[in-house]
């Protein structure tokens, strides 16, 4: 039980210990968001540095930055890319301060009022980062997301101002949580998976628009082929069947020369045995063979 009530005491201090340094540090409590942020975008099967970048600089589209008003660069927190280029930017804003006060207040009167400057602290953000006009020089949503990682304190601000959420969407801002953010991502990595089949089936349109071309080409050919060799067939049949026309044809001559007294070894073939058929025939007559 003693060692329980260490284990205890250790972890309400290391808490304790965490929750002062980020409440303490505005730095600290941006990376934290940040870092929430990110591992949700991962979790949501998005691809970094594909699907979505962090701290990126807004480019126009021939690589130059892109500058507000007063001439500074635009560095959201991360920048997540649709299909056809378009962006959907998101910041994450942490106001963790009053809140903290708030759910640790010990009277109704400190809650109330921790309850205040909490909500007072999410609208200052809402209105900063409505000035940045991040949608106006990328070809992003006409929306930009802000993105409150704690979503007990994303609920606690809409409580205590139900219109909250309208006020944010007048100046183009989507007030957003861990859970809304989930949902949103998902459609969006499923516009990548639909964007990613189509372009598989405009390339197996392609391929197939260019195998059925080289098909034509080489029927083509073969048909070509297949009038060279009957031709050719025709014109070998035409030879010899010359050779054993008529009755003084050139194959008698020959053998007339041997009765002569020619000096030969070897005996003439007869005509009949050379192939003396028209290929179409022969092509029918191999069909039914092997029928």
């Amino acid at each position: 039980m003693e060692k329980l009530v260490q284990a205890n005491l250790r972890i309400g201090a290391e808490a304790a210990n965490l929750a002062h340094a980020l409440t303490a540090n505005s730095k600290s409590m941006g990376d934290w968001g940040q870092m929430i942020l990110e591992s949700i975008l991962e979790k949501s099967g998005l691809m970094k540095g594909r699907e979505y970048f962090v701290q990126e600089y807004l480019k126009d589209e021939q690589g130059n930055y892109l500058v507000n008003e007063l001439g500074q660069r635009m560095q959201p927190d991360v920048t997540v890319v649709y299909p056809d280029n378009r962006k959907v930017i998101v910041d994450a804003k942490v106001s963790l301060t009053a809140f903290t006060r708030y759910t640790a207040a010990p009277t109704r009167e400190a809650e109330a009022q921790a309850l205040q400057e909490h909500l007072r602290s999410v609208r200052r953000h809402i209105e900063d980062l409505s000035r940045k006009n991040y949608q106006d020089f990328a070809p992003s949503l006409d929306f930009v997301m802000l993105f409150v990682p704690v979503e007990p304190a994303y609920l606690a601000a809409l409580q205590a101002d139900p219109e909250l959420w309208n006020f944010a969407y007048n100046r183009r801002i989507l007030l957003t949580s861990p859970s809304n953010l989930i949902v949103a991502l998902k459609m969006i990595v499923d516009l990548w998976k639909r964007d990613n089949q189509s372009r598989n089936h405009q390339a197996i349109a392609e391929r197939g628009g260019k195998l059925y071309d080289k098909f034509f080409g080489v029927l083509e050919s073969l048909r070509d082929l297949g009038g060279h060799l009957a031709a050719a067939h025709r014109s070998y049949n035409r030879t010899v069947s010359r050779l054993g026309e008529g009755n003084d044809n050139l194959l008698k001559q020959v053998e007339k020369l041997k009765d002569l007294g020619a000096s030969a070894k070897k005996t003439l073939p007869r005509i009949d045995s050379f192939p003396l058929k028209d290929m179409e025939t022969e092509g029918k007559q191999e069909d039914e063979a092997v029928e």
